[in-house]
This record gives structure tokens, C-alpha cells and sequence, in this order.
């Protein structure tokens, strides 16, 4: 089993190159909406660390979202508390498989999820279309979004590391021709 991981900015169309490969994907921006609805656990950590701002269960992202906006650094605080759980969604999405697999983790580096060896593909994206992708997504918001991105570590760095390169123009038939050449590539690696 090869483990793929998916690389890039925010926009740049990860989830869609996750997806075109054909391989399960470990989706963590699901994962993480499942926990916040189904985990009692992970509601009581973080009613714990922020009493006044959680209210209630399921969790409700809004509130995640104004305890960001009251004190930047809290994006950690909730991060370190989040993650955890989705480690364990992780060992029990891996456990038993013998296809190849892709991680759709949007901070699978900085926050490192995996141990194990990853082929990471880093997806390169116009920054004008990525801004306008970003800008269509329901409750975007710019403040966010900059605390999201100082978080990350750099692109440059995510290229350097990544095996592959998929440029992406956001169209499927050019998206495709270039995963299959890396898995013919990965086949006979």
C-alpha cells in the first residue's frame, strides 16, 4: 500500500485531485464535521478550554470560528484538542488496507498527522483562480483565512518535499492525464 498525501494552498483544488485519483480518500474536512457532531469527547475538551463560547451540543462551527476571531493563537488551542481524534479516524481509515490510499488533510505536515512514509503531490494553482474559488465558498471570511495561512508552512517548502507536481487549471481531462502518469510512475516504484 502507497500512501498519498495531498499537498497545496487553500483553493487550489486538493479535494478535487484527491478524489480523481480513484483511490479511498481519508477526507479530514469530514472527519472533523463528523467529530464536531458525533464526539461528546472532543465537545467536553473543548467546553473545557473556552466554557463561555461552547454552548452546546453538537458543535457548532460558528462558535469555533468567533473563539478564532476573539484571540488568534486559539486556533492551535482548538487544533490540539481536534486532532487527536482525528489521528485515531486516521489509524482506523488505514487499518487493513492493501490499495494504495490518498490523505486529503489540509494541515497534514503541520500538524503531523502521519508518521509513516507519505508520497506527497503538491497541487500548483494560479493564485487569481485560487482567490476566486476561495471567494465563492459559503462563509468565507478574509480574517480567517489569513490566520489559516499563517499557519501553514510555506509552499515553497510543501513543493520542495512533494515527489509530484500537478498543475492545475481546474479542468478534469488535464487533472487526470497527469495522476496517471504518477500512478504508471508509482506502479513501477
Amino acid at each position: 500500500m502507497k500512501i498519498i498525501g495531498i499537498l497545496g494552498d487553500i483553493g487550489s483544488g486538493k479535494s478535487f485531485v484527491a478524489k480523481s485519483f480513484g483511490y479511498p480518500v481519508f477526507d479530514a474536512d469530514k472527519v472533523v464535521s463528523l467529530i464536531y457532531k458525533n464526539n461528546y469527547n472532543c465537545f467536553k475538551s473543548l467546553k473545557k478550554r473556552f466554557p463561555k463560547e461552547i454552548s452546546k451540543f453538537p458543535i457548532d462551527k460558528i462558535e469555533l470560528k468567533n473563539i478564532i476571531l476573539k484571540k488568534e493563537k486559539n486556533i492551535k488551542i482548538i487544533g490540539n484538542i481536534v486532532h487527536p481524534y482525528v489521528k485515531k479516524n486516521l489509524k482506523l481509515f488505514l487499518k487493513n488496507k492493501k490499495n494504495n490510499v490518498v490523505l486529503d488533510i489540509p494541515l497534514l505536515l503541520e500538524n503531523n498527522i502521519l508518521k509513516k512514509k507519505v508520497i506527497y503531490v503538491f497541487v500548483r494553482s494560479k493564485k487569481r483562480e485560487i482567490k476566486k474559488r476561495i471567494l465563492k465558498r459559503p462563509n468565507y471570511d478574509d480574517y480567517i483565512y489569513k490566520i489559516v495561512k499563517k499557519n501553514q508552512l510555506s509552499l515553497d517548502y510543501k513543493r520542495k518535499i512533494s515527489k509530484f507536481v500537478i498543475s492545475n487549471n481546474f479542468k478534469k481531462s488535464t487533472i487526470l492525464k497527469q495522476i496517471n502518469v504518477i500512478k504508471s510512475l508509482l506502479d513501477n516504484d
